[in-house]
């Protein structure tokens, strides 16, 4: 009997989706912009992680030692700085070291290589190179820096433009996040409004028979049903178009994030594939729980059971 029940439910909630076809594909379509709204603002957080990460990976503290520092005295307040709590590493460049490099860089700009000459000694100073496991490790430094006993060999040190960097990207990162919520939550309201007056019109629809359904004695159950698993069916169908459409654009996505990036390391597509079931998961019930809640408010108004 139960299952004669559901079936009679499944039947009567498929005849009014065809039945109504161009309301329902109105309601699928508002859904599917709704759910591709919010996986975009997947990608979007997704590519904000990952530009940071690229971003922190190659930040570093660098400081500028006196030119005439010992190298036992280098070596001691590398040591110290290695010791201090969220740093990764410390590299030592030498003089000549610093040289050869500001030479390589700037080996096609002959004024630079003509005042060289004319200075005819390694002008540059040596420098420890500080390499923190996450962005306030650098704060930890720099706050550290004057109680080290080798403080006095730093001359300068050079971190603030990276942190500004950081702190753009993430300002950028932000309002963004909050531009495509709001889309999010303007789409999700459309939604609603379009599932409620799908299932007004369904009820319109189907009035005689409602009618006699409460005539012969049907639950309050067996009447509402069919429009909540219409509810269902149009979170199914806006889900599995979603993923049709939505995997083919991250394909057409993922070349050009490793070149803006400039890392092998972003992989879009892998992100969406080992999420998959959270993600899609998530917004199946989400929308599921919001076109139900729309389907009930409607139901209970119109249909007076």
């Amino acid at each position: 009997m139960i299952l004669l029940s559901i079936a009679r439910v499944l039947k009567f909630a498929l005849q009014d989706f065809v039945r109504n076809f161009w309301v329902s594909l109105v309601t699928v379509t508002i859904l599917i912009l709704s759910l591709f709204s919010v996986n975009f603002l997947v990608v979007v957080d997704y590519i904000s992680q990952q530009a940071i990460k690229s971003v922190e990976a190659k930040i570093d503290l660098s400081l500028y030692l006196n030119t005439d520092a010992a190298e036992e005295d280098i070596s001691v307040l590398k040591r110290e700085l290695e010791s201090i709590a969220g740093v990764a590493q410390v590299n030592y460049v030498s003089k000549t070291q610093a040289l050869e490099t500001f030479q390589t860089k700037n080996r096609d700009n002959q004024s630079i290589q003509e005042a060289l000459r004319e200075v005819g000694k390694n002008p540059l100073s040596p420098s420890l190179v500080v390499q923190a496991k996450e962005l306030s490790g650098y704060e930890t430094v720099i706050n550290s820096l004057d109680k080290l006993s080798k403080y006095t060999l730093i001359e300068s040190k050079d971190f603030d433009d990276h942190k500004s960097l950081l702190q753009s990207m993430n300002t950028v990162t932000a309002r963004t996040r909050q531009i495509m919520l709001l889309v999010s939550f303007i789409f999700i309201a459309i939604t609603v409004l379009v599932v409620f007056n799908a299932v007004r019109i369904a009820i319109y629809t189907h009035r005689k028979e409602i009618g006699v359904m409460k005539l012969v004695g049907a639950s309050n159950w067996f009447i509402r049903a069919p429009f909540l698993v219409e509810a269902v069916l149009y979170s199914f169908l806006g889900v599995i178009v979603v993923i049709a459409i939505f995997y083919p654009f991250i394909h057409l996505l993922q070349p050009y994030l490793g070149s803006f990036l400039n890392t092998a390391s972003v992989d879009l597509v892998g992100y969406f594939n080992s999420n998959f079931i959270y993600i899609f998961g998530v917004e199946f019930l989400g929308a599921s729980l919001i076109n139900i809640t729309a389907s009930s408010l409607a139901v209970g108004k119109y249909v007076k059971v």
